[in-house]
């Protein structure tokens, strides 16, 4: 079909999708507004300003009773990245005529529950050798006075000149009174660890809570630091592969097990361990049962004679165990080789202010979490599924905006654009063509994601058509046989991690 009868037919499915009073939801931006953004997106494409928050947390937390505070371990962190973050401080810079007023400031605290009363703790930014902002709340807990059995954290962030940057919200987290000391059932698996799950280690001396060090990497090397702690991820493995190999493996960890740890932001890890329960500063080298939160362990290298990971001050090193003469089954450790293990979360948001012209927070940040094509031919619809959407967003394919339809805060429909839109022809298109998919607020605000389309054509072959005769000599002609004309077009979903 023509183009314009194909986008005829995209308005008239769209009609299907509208509001209580029986109008659109959506409707197109004016061509000479889209003009200027799709230029705008084209640059931002080229050159990506993105600014994103990522924040850091464990996966449970420690209730506090009575005065004592029992304060979240690890912190939660907050880490600011990306060219968008300068750039926008450029900005402010200039306009305010100061440099009191670009600095990024920021609170956290538990969320609320509709009380306006709640407790946070101010975060201060500092510049890291990587260029990345770093903030850590040490000082938040949650007292028995709060009886939720999980909570959010809430971070707000803003310029020094007082201007609002948004709100954002952690991931949920499970309240626990104390570190289960029963044998856990896979039955219930809420507090046990899963293969392919993110951890955290921290040692902590004799028990005090000034001593606490985090198992981190820093330059390249794994080191025990107090100020920053990394997430690692833990996987199951074969013990009877060597590490060169290391098929990783699903299921729940388990004490005896054959693990490796690798950091999630270097991609760095560390030789294959053997995972042991800690009872009394003893490695059990007989407990065979499923690893809970905030369980004390051990790691032995594989392999190795009685070596485990250790700390000694800041530096990671190898400590050999003392066997127990009178019990064959244990290995006497020393404080420095008791690890003390959680789960860990990370949710993370990306938005670019460099094309948006208003003052209004950038939250809430969508999130795109799954894709859904349907129909084909003249009209395919997608439906993008997530979170936070709202009725000022477009989807993007690239850099052209689909004719968008609100259904709900989980969910958006458009219409997808011809692969025309791109400079291409259906007829003669003969290799995929992918374009990043973008959420952009009517102010021009851009959230990106990992998400992509692609058009994939069809090879149709054609009996009995011949090969055009204007056909250049120095054209690959089996190929012009096989791609005379393309009927119809698959479209291909994916993520890219």
């Amino acid at each position: 079909l023509p183009a314009q009868r194909r986008a005829g037919r995209a308005r008239r499915g769209a009609q299907f999708w509208c509001d209580s009073a029986g109008g659109p939801l959506s409707c197109r931006s004016n061509p000479y507004q889209t003009n200027l953004l799709r230029d705008g997106v084209r640059r931002y494409l080229q050159l990506p300003a993105d600014q994103t928050v990522l924040i850091l947390h464990a996966k449970v937390a420690q209730k506090s009773y009575g005065n004592e505070k029992r304060f979240f371990c690890p912190p939660p962190c907050v880490y600011l990245s990306g060219p968008g973050w300068k750039l926008k401080q450029e900005q402010i810079k200039a306009r305010d005529m100061g440099e009191a007023g670009f600095r990024v400031c920021g609170y956290m605290g538990l969320d609320s529950m509709g009380s306006s009363l709640m407790e946070t703790q101010k975060l201060s930014f500092e510049e890291q050798p990587d260029a990345k902002g770093f903030g850590c709340a040490k000082a938040l807990y949650i007292s028995d006075v709060d009886k939720r059995k999980h909570f959010r954290l809430v971070l707000k962030l803003f310029f020094s000149n007082g201007q609002e940057i948004g709100t954002f919200h952690s991931k949920l987290i499970k309240v626990i009174s104390k570190p289960s000391q029963k044998k856990q059932s896979l039955k219930n698996t809420d507090l046990c660890i899963s293969s392919g799950s993110k951890v955290s280690l921290f040692n902590r001396l004799r028990s005090q809570t000034v001593s606490t060090r985090y198992l981190s990497v820093e330059g390249g090397a794994f080191i025990a630091s107090a100020r920053q702690w990394a997430a690692f991820t833990l996987h199951l493995a074969d013990e009877h592969c060597t590490r060169s190999e290391f098929p990783l493996r699903e299921g729940y960890i388990r004490y005896g097990s054959v693990v490796q740890l690798i950091c999630t932001a270097t991609g760095i890890t560390l030789p294959p361990l053997i995972i042991r329960k800690v009872t009394k500063q003893y490695a059990m080298l007989d407990v065979d049962e499923p690893i809970s939160q905030l369980h004390k362990c051990a790691f032995q290298f594989q392999g190795s004679d009685r070596m485990y990971l250790c700390l000694s001050t800041e530096k990671v090193i190898q400590f050999q165990a003392s066997p127990c003469p009178k019990e064959a089954n244990r290995e006497l450790l020393n404080d420095g080789s008791c690890w003390t293990i959680i789960g860990t979360e990370m949710v993370e948001y990306t938005f670019s202010e460099s094309l948006a012209c208003a003052r209004e927070p950038v939250s809430p940040v969508p999130l795109i979490t799954a894709l859904q094509l349907t129909g084909g031919g003249d009209v395919a619809m997608l439906e993008v599924h997530g979170e936070c959407f709202h009725t000022h967003l477009k989807v993007w394919f690239g850099d052209v905006e689909a004719e968008t339809m609100y259904r709900s805060p989980k969910s958006l429909v458009c219409v997808v654009p011809d692969v025309s839109a791109f400079g291409s022809d259906w007829r003669w298109l003969r290799y995929p063509i992918t374009v990043p998919l973008l959420l952009i607020r009517d102010d021009g605000l851009i959230y990106s994601s990992s998400f992509t389309f692609t058009y994939t054509p069809e090879q149709s072959f054609i009996p009995g058509q011949q090969v055009l005769s204007d056909i250049p000599q120095d054209s690959d002609k089996l190929l012009d046989s096989i791609h005379q004309e393309f009927t119809r077009t698959n479209f291909h979903l994916f993520m890219q991690s």
